[in-house]
């Protein structure tokens, strides 16, 4: 377990053996605060952890690190200058006074993560990352000690938090690393040296801010840039732009598609609704027929990308098949009943044109009258009316019925009537509430609904609402 004299050492390169008090955890909310926490105090552009310093320490912080003066309220040690020879440290808690918060904690999860003999996989793409993450998770915990960053923690922050809970007991980390802007993959490859990377694909989302897909394949690519040569990067043969990268890395590649020839493939795939889907897969001179509990044929790439995993780490065909064959991940997407009979696909959380084109596949492989509620998809910069268009394209060979929710989802609507679509069939709301009207007047029992869009649209609110009535 991390201890308060591991943290000391990283931030002051002195040893303190006698504060080895373990910290149960290292947060930046005082919400989430447990006795013997480590509590980071990061001024926001909204809040400012040093507001909740008296909080944190009410509910049994060890420690804080602040960049803000707090002499006067708490015991402070002042870490901006070297300590003076023979110094004490008083008894916990107290601050630590540094330069700046962030850093500090970056620094501190470094050091820690140089103390450990644990393998860390890293995992980047646009689209599907969280599950993978999830379902390499299942697989090598069949056989090792692992953790993962919980939810979202895929940034600057997160992942550094999510270092700190490794302890000497840990094997492997899988570690989700998002993309934003030129460096920062590189940035978190620094921190957490991965000997693993795996790419999912390379689409369109975080485009407004990239400027191109080659933008967002050149910042996806620095995890396998940074590799070492006795790693291994698992890329998808089936996305272009990831298979560019395989010159881009001094580490084994292991190659992986649905498509096409590659180390590990599969075979035969057939989606089995909301009971997951079957299929053949392929590696070396071995293969096998699997029934897995994921819905959706297009989610047998995370299935190929977890089993890659495994086998990167030596894991047996019967480790790896008891791992996926037990898996509890799912797609974040959740079915729901309502109570006219009628099936509700919740995929509210994000959307992009990749991952609600896969969403409308699996719409088509549930038998009933198909629903698509799609609202605006958002950050795809120079794609976003191509991006739309796609989609509105698909929507018009799965869906009876279409529902777009803001102005530019009726880009999706007007491609889809001119794909074919009758334009009795389309109707355009502005927000999620004129959705709700149109559906809780119109669900019967066979209908099956897809809802889907950006997470700023909050598209959830047209479930919770569906819900409501249950």
């Amino acid at each position: 377990m991390y201890t308060l004299a591991d943290l000391l050492d990283a931030l002051t390169s002195r040893k303190f053996d006698a504060y080895r008090m373990l910290l149960s955890d290292a947060v930046i909310d005082s919400r989430q605060v447990t006795p013997s926490s480590l509590f980071i105090a990061i001024p926001g552009e909204r809040v400012d952890g040093h507001a909740y310093l008296s909080k944190a320490f009410e509910k049994g912080a060890l420690a804080a690190i602040v960049e803000k003066d707090t002499s006067d309220d708490f015991r402070t040690i002042d870490l901006r200058h070297p300590l003076p020879d023979g110094f004490r440290l008083p008894e916990p808690p107290f601050c630590l006074r540094v330069e700046n918060s962030l850093k500090a904690l970056q620094q501190a999860s470094a050091h820690w993560r140089r103390q450990l003999s644990v393998g860390v996989v890293g995992i980047t793409g646009s689209v599907g990352k969280s599950t993978t993450k999830e379902l390499v998770s299942e697989v090598l915990s069949w056989r090792f000690a692992t953790i993962k960053n919980p939810g979202n923690y895929n940034n600057e922050i997160g992942l550094p938090l999510t270092m700190l809970r490794m302890t000497r007991a840990t094997q492997i980390a899988i570690l989700e690393m998002g993309f934003y802007v030129p460096g920062e993959i590189q940035f978190l490859c620094d921190l957490a040296l991965p000997k693993v990377g795996i790419v999912t694909n390379i689409g369109t989302v975080h485009a407004e801010r990239a400027g191109s897909q080659e933008s967002i394949a050149r910042g996806k690519a620095e995890l396998v840039e940074n590799l070492p040569s006795d790693g291994t990067a698992i890329l998808n043969m089936d996305d272009p732009w990831v298979r560019w990268m395989i010159g881009r890395s001094k580490a084994r590649v292991l190659t992986y598609s649905a498509e096409s020839k590659a180390d590990l493939t599969v075979s035969d795939v057939k989606g089995l609704g909301l009971k997951g889907i079957e299929f053949t897969l392929h590696y070396k001179n071995c293969s096998q027929r699997l029934c897995i509990p994921i819905i959706g044929k297009h989610s047998v790439h995370t299935v190929l990308r977890a089993a890659a995993a495994g086998f990167t780490f030596g894991m047996s065909w019967e480790e790896i098949i008891d791992g996926l064959q037990s898996s509890t991940t799912q797609l974040r997407l959740c079915g729901i009943h309502t109570g006219q009979g009628a099936l509700v696909l919740d995929d509210s959380y994000n959307a992009s044109p990749e991952s609600t084109t896969a969403a409308l596949d699996l719409l088509s492989e549930i038998p009933g009258h198909h629903i698509a509620v799609l609202g605006d998809m958002l950050e795809l910069g120079p794609y976003e009316k191509s991006g739309h268009q796609l989609v509105g394209y698909k929507a018009a060979n799965v869906a009876d019925r279409l529902v777009t929710v803001g102005q530019r989802a009726r880009i999706i609507a007007e491609a889809a009537i001119e794909k074919g679509m009758p334009s009795t069939a389309v109707t355009c709301v502005d927000d999620t509430a004129a959705a709700v009207d149109i559906l809780k007047s119109n669900l019967h029992e066979s209908d099956v609904v897809l809802i889907k869009g950006s997470h700023g649209l909050r598209m959830d609110r047209i479930v919770t609402e569906i819900e409501a009535t249950l």
